[in-house]
């Protein structure tokens, strides 16, 4: 680097023009630091999601071992098999997400097994999609020479239906020139569920508390059966990605001064190579705006613990972005341990005769 005497030695110009290319290469310096830190951390999560990954499939595994298996009634299995599935799957897609492998031509895709072709006897439904404009440049009209079609699996309830996605292939002869709609956007890419089965599967499962076994029955009487493994890789995905929507809600509450916290106990069960193979207790905790805020959100996590470090990360209290506001619980003493960083703490009692 240039010192100073040296700069001083410089004529006008000379030294304005290097004291721009000092601050040009100080500047890319910092970029390169900047992207250097980014792509650690990144390595860093997906070296994290990779590990969880493995964990979760020596579960799996030991899950199906017999051993294992002959402590558990055939419902519990089920319903841990189903939990694995959707775990696996979530990770996976937020691992391809961190990784950027848009393309669709990475190795994984090579070890997907040939997907069956849907029922014929279901009923189809053709969705057009065709492209704006059909004239050429040249002046000359385009002909429809074909048409690409992908066909997604629909579910009203208890009717199963086929959406057959038609884009109509346009060439001009004139100068050989091909335009067709784009491919629409789909929550599962090159998928064959719609966004209405998925909501279906999510609401079956998480609000009237239907297992993926027991929906799987429901569907195989509506006229198609799908493997369970199927639908748990499907809520996995849709896991990572509604995870955008739950930051962005997160968010949301952050912004109001007045919130409610309140934590449940769950059972949660461990398995014999992480703890004992019985259940314990877990908590999921949850975030809500008042009953007078016409804002109506709530926010839940999951936690192992009931420590008081669950509430200071939810509301960033360590962080510059620091939530302040009013926080209406119910005593606990994880809640009360806020108000030492700024954050005033209201208490509710219930009554019980």
């Amino acid at each position: 680097m240039i010192s100073a005497q040296q700069l001083d030695a410089l004529d006008p110009q000379t030294r304005q023009a290097m004291l721009s290319l000092m601050a040009e290469i100080r500047a890319k310096d910092a970029l390169i630091a900047q992207r250097e830190r980014e792509a650690a951390f990144k390595q860093a999560l997906i070296d994290k999601l990779t590990h969880e990954m493995a964990v979760l499939k020596r579960l799996k595994f030991a899950a199906t071992s017999e051993r294992f298996a002959g402590t558990l009634a055939p419902e519990q299995r089920s319903l841990l098999e189903e939990t694995l599935d959707a775990d696996l799957a979530e990770l996976a897609r937020e691992i391809e997400r961190e990784r950027g492998n848009t393309d669709g031509k990475d190795k994984t895709e090579k070890k997907t097994p040939k997907r069956a072709p849907l029922p014929p006897h279901l009923p189809r439904r053709d969705v057009a999609h065709e492209p704006v404009d059909t004239s050429c440049g040249c002046g000359q009209p385009m002909q429809r020479i074909g048409e690409d079609v992908a066909e997604k699996l629909d579910y009203q309830p208890g009717v199963f239906t086929v959406e057959r996605h038609v884009r109509g292939k346009w060439v001009c002869r004139c100068c050989e020139k091909l335009v067709q709609a784009p491919v629409p956007a789909h929550v599962i890419d090159k998928g064959i569920p719609t966004a209405g089965l998925l909501a279906h599967l999510l609401v079956a499962k998480f609000m009237d508390h239907l297992p993926l076994y027991r929906q799987e029955y429901i569907f195989e009487r509506a006229g198609h059966l799908i493997a369970r493994s199927t639908p748990a890789a499907w809520v996995g995905e849709c896991g990572a990605q509604l995870q955008p929507l739950v930051q962005a809600l997160a968010d949301e509450l952050r912004r109001h001064m007045v919130l409610h916290a309140d934590e449940t106990p769950v059972a949660m069960l461990k398995p014999v190579n992480l703890r004992d193979g019985k259940t314990h207790r877990a908590y999921m905790w949850s975030y809500c705006t008042t009953s007078a805020n016409p804002t109506k959100a709530v926010v839940f996590e999951f936690s192992e613990t009931r420590s008081g470090e669950n509430v200071r990360e939810f509301l960033r209290l360590d962080s510059p972005q620091a939530w302040q506001g009013t926080l209406v619980t119910d005593g606990f003493s994880g809640y009360t341990a806020t108000t030492t960083k700024g954050v005033t703490s209201a208490q509710w009692h219930g009554a019980r005769t």
